[in-house]
């Protein structure tokens, strides 16, 4: 486990770490939790289905031709 001292400090009326580099976090939000006297800090990630859709090449094949029928007309009860 890698560990490493980091300061604390004052943001208006919130207390604030500063988070070295080598424990930077994707995305713009964290969920936080206390357990005991450790404070849990785990990245939220959003739209990971669309982030994998957009690195998917498009399908070059069409859709198969589909016969059209009239509606079927049943008896009703």
């Amino acid at each position: 486990m890698t560990e490493r001292h980091a300061s604390l400090f004052r943001n208006g009326r919130n207390q604030a770490v500063r988070i070295p580099r080598e424990f930077e976090m994707d995305g713009t939000e964290v969920l936080m939790r206390k357990e005991g006297d450790r404070l849990i800090i785990t990245p939220i990630r959003r739209n990971r289905l669309l982030e994998l859709l957009a690195t998917w090449e498009p399908l070059d094949e069409g859709l198969p031709p589909v016969e059209d029928c009239p509606p079927q007309t049943r008896e009703a009860f």
